[in-house]
């Protein structure tokens, strides 16, 4: 095929990657040959601080001699885990992780979140208080999931202008549930803006820009060389990707396969779709499928569903709408069915069809139907219809999936959430509010 658009292999992008970068595993500086520590660490017997896919040779606590003292945690993404400490922790830096830990001490409190603190997280970890003059995780501005509190004066505590949120977590072996923030308190607080809908994507802000000149193709288009660039074509057809590092960009695709729009293989990795359209016709199964893509500024109708999200996918500021029911079909904005490192961010996702009254499936269907579902971030979306706007099969094995900072309309057949307590899923009860008022979808 003659594109007459194609140019020359460039530079290889970053592309899209894991959004949980690997951060550097923590350890004591000891002025001790690093033999005689491990040593030390295994006849201690085995507890450890620990930072996922860290180097053993890199260390990065900052010297801290009083080991009464707290344990600062002051870089963002820090995932702090599997130790026994007998000393209190201070988050002192955006989203970071306590997972798995066992905490005691006598001090004030023995988690304190400082004032201004977002996105911070304690899961899977006991905390034992030393008695009721100590406190278990202030002031607020987190969450709390499976969290076990044994004799702590204010297991779980929260301000009015930074609200927690604690789920299937106990203190003292009795299910714990925070003091609902009052009126009063809410509108003292800072609560989120009122933001009119065209905050999000939309017609003027996705796909092909104004004014770009298009070419007509037509017939498969196969992508096979690393680095090629396809820019302003109008393709009545469909695309397979199998090369790294390529990029469609200010095109128009239209597809009538029942398969899918856009396919990435498996020798394809980081795939860029900018700044296109995806018309599916009423017959296009699914819009883009299925790993190592970012999709950036696109707009998405008429396909059965949108997006298929696998390993290494992101999908943002891009408009998914008008999809097209057809006999059988349980259709999605977004779906998960199996994959880790996946982020949805900025988009405006319209499940619901107003000229039909249709709220179809859901926004976001997320399940384990072709495999695990790890590291997720699912982030200031606008979503609106839906069975459930945000559909948690059943099957899910999950871990690390976050829903935070959502708007919603309120054209939900049953619910905005199917099971906000399912197991590997973090939906911040705070952030997930109604579009129309700004409250919390869940009282």
């Amino acid at each position: 095929m003659n594109l007459g658009t194609s140019r020359a292999p460039v530079r290889p992008r970053t592309g899209a990657g894991p959004i949980w970068q690997p951060v550097p595993r923590w350890s004591r500086r000891l002025r001790l040959p690093p033999v005689l520590l491990l040593a030390l660490a295994l006849a201690a017997g085995g507890a450890y601080l620990a930072l996922d896919g860290a180097a053993e040779s890199e260390s990065t606590v900052p010297d801290q001699d009083a080991e009464s003292g707290p344990l600062v945690l002051d870089r963002p993404g820090q995932l702090l885990r599997g130790e026994h400490l007998d000393r209190p922790v201070e988050i002192a830096a955006a989203d970071v992780t306590l997972r798995g830990l066992r905490i005691s001490s006598d001090a004030a409190a023995l988690v304190t979140v400082r004032p201004g603190i977002t996105g911070a997280r304690i899961e899977e970890t006991e905390l034992h208080c030393a008695g009721p003059q100590t406190d278990g995780i202030v002031s607020g501005g987190y969450v709390a999931v499976q969290v076990e509190a044994y004799g702590c004066g204010e297991p779980f505590a929260q301000r009015r202008d930074a609200p927690a949120a604690v789920i299937r977590s106990r203190s003292d072996g009795v299910a714990y549930r925070l003091p609902a923030v009052t009126e009063t308190d809410m509108s003292r607080a800072a609560a989120p803006a009122r933001l009119p809908l065209e905050q999000w994507p939309g017609p003027t802000s996705t796909g092909v820009p104004p004014g770009t000149e298009l070419r007509k193709v037509s017939g498969k288009l196969r992508l096979n060389t690393d680095g090629e660039v396809v820019s302003g074509i109008d393709l009545t057809g469909c695309v397979e990707v199998r090369a790294k590092n390529v990029t469609i960009e200010k095109s128009r695709i239209t597809c009538d396969s029942s398969t899918f729009g856009i396919r990435t293989h498996d020798s394809a990795a980081n795939l860029l779709i900018s700044d296109v359209e995806i018309d599916g016709t009423g017959r296009n199964s699914t819009a883009i499928c299925c790993a190592n893509y970012t999709a950036r500024r696109v707009n998405i109708h008429h396909a059965l569903d949108g997006p298929r999200l696998s390993d290494n996918t992101v999908v943002e500021d891009s408009w998914i709408h008008s999809l097209s029911r057809q006999p059988g079909s349980h259709n999605d904005t977004l779906q998960i069915t199996g994959g880790r490192n996946v982020l949805v961010r900025g988009n405006r996702l319209d499940a619901y069809r107003d000229d039909t009254d249709d709220p179809m499936n859901a926004c976001i269907m997320i399940g384990s139907t072709t495999g695990v579902v790890r590291d997720v971030r699912f982030v200031g979306n606008y979503c609106d219809g839906g069975n459930y706007s945000v559909h948690t099969r059943a099957d899910l094995n999950g871990a690390n999936i976050l829903i935070r900072d959502n708007r919603y309309g309120r054209n939900q057949r049953y619910g905005v959430v199917s099971d906000p307590d399912q197991a590997g899923i973090v939906f911040e009860q705070h952030s997930n509010v109604w579009f129309d008022n700004v409250q919390p979808v869940l009282d």
